[in-house]
C-alpha cells in the first residue's frame, strides 16, 4: 500500500457537518480512483447526527422522529457527534476487493489503540466492529428485577429497549457489564477504492445511542474509552495513537485479491 496521507477536516468547535464530510468523500474517493491522490484518511469529529446504512430496518430508527441521514455504506443505523473520532480511510485495494479483509485491517489498528490507553477489547464473531467484552451470562446482574432466563430481549422478539427504561439502554451496559461497543465499522467499496470507515468513542454522551438500537443490536450497547477509564480522555490525546495504528497496519501488511474460486467442469454425456 502507498503512504498513507492524513487530512484533518475539523475537531471541537469546528466539528464537520455530516453531509459536508460526506461530500469531501466522494471527491477524495474519485481523485483516488484517478490516481490524482495517494491513499488518505479524513479524520474528523462529526455534528450530531443519526445515520442509517443501507441494511436498516424501520424499527431501530428513532421513535420521535429525529432526522436520520441514509447512507450509502453497509450496517445499520449508527449516531455520530461530540467526543466521538470518525476516520474515513480512501484507499485504492485489488481486485476483486476482500471487503472483509479490510474491515479486519481497521479492527486490528483500533485494538491496537484501545490496548494503548489500557482498555482490553476484542472481536465479536458476526458483529463487526470493536467490543469489550461483558462478564459470562451467568454472572451478570439481573434485568429489571428479571433473572436471565426471562430476559426478554433474548425471549421476545418485538421487545423494543427504546421504550422500557434506562435498566435496557445501550449506554448502560456497561452497568449490567454486557458486551459493548467501543468502535463501529461501515464501508462501502466503489471502483475498489474504500469509503466510510470507523467511529471510535473516545468520550461522547453515549444516551445519544439510546434513541436507536445502535448496528441493529438488542442485546448488548456501547461504550467509550472514558467510560472505560474512569477518567476524561480528549480527541486530542487519542488522535496520535489511532494515526501511529493506522499507518502501521495499513502499510505493513499486503492486501491482496479475494480468492475466486471456480466450480470444477462437469463432462456431460
Amino acid at each position: 500500500m502507498s503512504e498513507l496521507r492524513y487530512v484533518h477536516l475539523g475537531f471541537g468547535e469546528e466539528s464537520v457537518e455530516y453531509r459536508e464530510a460526506w461530500q469531501e468523500q466522494r471527491r477524495v474517493h474519485a481523485a483516488r480512483f484517478a490516481d490524482e491522490l495517494p491513499d488518505t484518511c479524513l479524520l474528523l469529529e462529526h455534528q450530531s447526527v443519526y445515520t442509517a446504512g443501507r441494511r436498516t430496518a424501520d424499527s431501530e430508527r428513532p421513535l420521535d422522529g429525529t432526522p436520520v441521514v441514509d447512507v450509502d455504506r453497509g450496517g445499520k443505523i449508527t449516531w455520530h457527534g461530540p467526543g466521538q473520532l470518525v476516520g474515513y480511510p480512501i484507499l485504492k485495494l485489488p481486485r476483486p476487493v476482500d471487503v472483509v479483509a479490510h474491515v479486519r485491517r481497521l479492527e486490528d489498528a483500533l485494538i491496537r489503540v484501545a490496548a494503548e490507553f489500557g482498555v482490553e477489547t476484542s472481536r465479536v464473531e458476526g458483529r463487526s466492529g470493536v467490543w469489550v467484552l461483558g462478564d459470562a451470562v451467568e454472572d451478570r446482574p439481573a434485568t429489571g428485577g428479571l433473572t436471565l432466563d426471562f430476559d426478554p430481549r433474548l425471549q421476545d422478539d418485538e421487545f423494543d429497549p427504546r421504550l422500557n427504561g434506562p435498566e435496557y439502554a445501550p449506554s448502560n451496559a456497561g452497568q449490567r457489564r454486557e458486551d459493548r461497543k467501543l468502535a463501529a465499522i461501515g464501508i462501502r467499496i466503489a471502483k475498489g477504492v474504500t469509503m466510510h470507515g470507523f467511529s471510535l468513542n473516545v468520550n461522547p454522551d453515549n444516551t445519544w445511542f439510546d434513541k436507536i438500537v445502535p448496528c441493529g443490536i438488542r442485546d448488548a450497547g456501547v461504550t467509550s474509552l472514558a467510560y472505560e477509564l474512569g477518567r476524561d480522555v480528549t480527541i486530542a490525546e487519542v488522535l496520535p495513537s489511532v494515526e501511529r495504528h493506522l499507518r502501521d497496519v495499513l502499510e505493513s501488511t499486503e492486501p491482496k485479491p479475494r480468492a475466486v474460486v471456480r466450480e470444477p467442469e462437469h463432462a456431460t454425456a
